[in-house]
């Protein structure tokens, strides 16, 4: 069998190079033609990881350097005579992502659309990968969810490149643990020395592998399974792949191994961030798109159904904490009146159906702009609404007998375990098909309209009420109920303090800040005659009795005076109130 063989190699830490020589055995052609993907799959946007090789050579058996011409920004052509060829090349990696390389002092981390280039001639032909590390760093550790050709882990083999390029490599200083949940090794790796007590996050983790193997399904479609966390100062990112996930969270969010008491919102958000990127495994990974089953990796590939794939996810990574134990039916609850407070926040909901949203991820949720919420809808967040909503819909509609988890496990049944791919209107398909129950009202009106959805129609059948309120103050994010003080007159615009002060980042339509005529970057130096920050401006729009107030702002190096018109608080904050503790018990049960 053709076999492409990958040294990867640690060039210089200080100036973060990896070097890569990449053994191509003889083939029938004269030219050889070498890629590198623009994008990665699960992060939606155009990178051009290429821009990021520095040099590249190629030479023959013999030694003797070959021709090497670049046709455009990420293809190489090489006159290799159907000689078995050497290509050496550099990579900068200095991007502190989930999505492509980085070396420092404390380790590496590659994603292998950044650093390994395809060869377009041998697209059938199997990938070796040896990392080769200096005696300096012997003490590295390596780790990918790559398979093992050798006892010291340092050799790994790929059946073909989709496959080379689907597991992330990390090496480095770290923090390492495991535990095995039916027959499936999880691997816990964290970066550098931080003391992350990774025995308590192993156990916290068992309840949701579990449910997650239980829902999908015996076999399961892998049998080892890296966590693979970059810590950080600050940071927050995750992106899925077939066999392992990586991560970026900062390190003093986790526990530590000394310490002791409940989960904070920091470590409940990081097993939120493990259960999301691990149910990829199922829904993303092996259920996608038909699109996405053999992707054009050098330009967009358009499909409306992310909503389908990040809200549905996003579903389940919050219910299933609940579900488990890991946080109380109200802490769920919370999250999810945070997660409708984002959404009302929003008014592009009302100008973007969450499809539109999906087929536009590349332009428009990937490039997000300050006044981006004015414009555009979150599949995400809607569609983990959406998702809530579709769960409550089917079990009203079937008595009780259809839920989402159902719908999920069709899903996979039909498309998922054979990876055939997934048709735009497969929800409304499935349904139909399947449980004889037809959702194609409210999919037209959430999905492909810009109504909201109607929860309020379904959930006194789970005992709960969903109520709305002014904000608490500038940072509330909902979720619960109102507290005594509470803001009564909106700005209508995000804020951050300035050495003098604020500056506006986001004006939201129609709000008070926009009939002002403030725009973003503007710096409110005062209001009312007095030198403001975010806490004095609230304080001071709460208390005024006057139907408009003057606005100090400094724009572009020009003294302007604005009147702010005072309007009431809108009513965006959402929580929710539990009516029937046994009724919500009964469907956090039902998974």
């Amino acid at each position: 069998m053709t076999s492409l063989r990958y040294d990867l190699s640690v060039r210089s830490r200080s100036q973060h190079l990896f070097a890569v020589t990449l053994t191509i055995p003889a083939c029938d052609t004269d030219v050889l033609t070498l890629s590198l993907p623009a994008w990665i799959p699960g992060s939606y946007m155009v990178r051009d990881f290429a821009r990021h090789i520095i040099t590249l050579t190629a030479a023959d058996n013999a030694g003797n350097v070959l021709p090497v011409t670049k046709t455009d920004k990420q293809t190489w052509q090489i006159k290799a005579g159907k000689q078995p060829v050497t290509v050496e090349y550099t990579v900068y990696a200095f991007d502190l992502s989930v999505r492509a390389a980085y070396l420092n002092d404390e380790y590496g981390f590659i994603n292998g659309t950044s650093v390994f280039l395809q060869v377009n001639d041998l697209p059938a032909a199997s990938c070796e990968v040896t990392v080769s590390l200096p005696e300096s760093l012997s003490h590295w550790h390596v780790e990918t969810s790559m398979q093992p050709d050798d006892t010291n882990g340092t050799h790994f083999i790929c059946e073909d490149y989709a496959e080379l390029i689907d597991h992330p490599v990390f090496m480095g200083e770290c923090v390492l643990d495991s535990v095995t949940v039916q027959g499936v090794e999880f691997v816990f790796l964290f970066s550098g020395k931080t003391p992350v007590n990774t025995k308590r996050i192993c156990e916290d983790m068992v309840p949701v592998c579990e449910h997650h193997l239980n829902l999908f399904g015996q076999p399961s479609p892998v049998d080892r399974y890296v966590f693979m966390t970059l810590l950080s100062e600050s940071g927050f990112g995750g992106l899925e792949h077939r066999s392992s996930t990586a991560l970026l969270y900062p390190r003093f969010d986790l526990p530590l191994e000394r310490e002791g008491g409940g989960k904070t919102d920091q470590y409940v958000t990081f097993l939120s961030l493990c259960c999301h990127e691990l149910f990829h495994t199922w829904h993303v990974k092996r259920l996608r798109p038909s699109v996405f089953l053999k992707p054009d990796l050098s330009a967009e590939v358009y499909t409306p159904q992310l909503w389908i794939y990040e809200g549905f996810t996003s579903f389940y990574d919050d219910v299933t904490l609940a579900r488990t134990g890991l946080i109380s039916p109200e802490k769920y609850l919370e999250i999810v009146g945070q997660n409708l407070t984002r959404l009302q926040l929003t008014a592009g909901r009302f100008k973007q159906s969450v499809a539109e949203s999906s087929f536009d991820a590349w332009t428009k949720f990937y490039k997000q702009d300050a006044s981006a919420p004015n414009n555009i809808v979150s599949y995400y967040v809607k569609g983990g609404i959406i998702a809530f909503g579709l769960d409550l819909l089917l079990r009203r509609k079937s008595q009780g007998n259809v839920s989402l988890d159902s719908l999920m496990q069709a899903l996979w049944q039909q498309f998922g375990a054979e990876e055939t791919g997934t048709p735009d209107d497969v929800i409304e398909t499935v349904c139909r098909e399947t449980f004889n129950i037809d959702v194609s009202e409210y999919l037209q009106a959430v999905v492909y309209g810009k109504e909201d959805v109607p929860l309020n129609q379904w959930l006194a059948d789970i005992g709960v009420t969903l109520h709305t309120r002014p904000k608490n103050s500038a940072s509330d994010r909902g979720g619960v109920p109102p507290l005594p003080a509470y803001q009564k007159h909106h700005l209508g615009a995000a804020i951050k303090n300035a050495e003098t002060g604020v500056t506006v980042q986001v004006v939201f339509e129609d709000g008070a800040a926009c009939r002002a005529g403030l725009q973003v970057n503007d710096r409110i130096i005062a209001l009312d005659g007095y030198v403001v920050n975010d806490i004095l401006l609230q304080r001071l729009l709460n208390q005024t009795g006057e139907s408009a107030l003057p606005l100090t702002v400094l724009r572009d190096g020009r003294l302007l005076t604005l009147s702010l018109p005072v309007l009431e608080e809108r009513q965006e904050a959402c929580y929710f109130t539990i009516e029937d503790k046994e009724k919500l018990a009964a469907w956090l049960a039902t998974a």
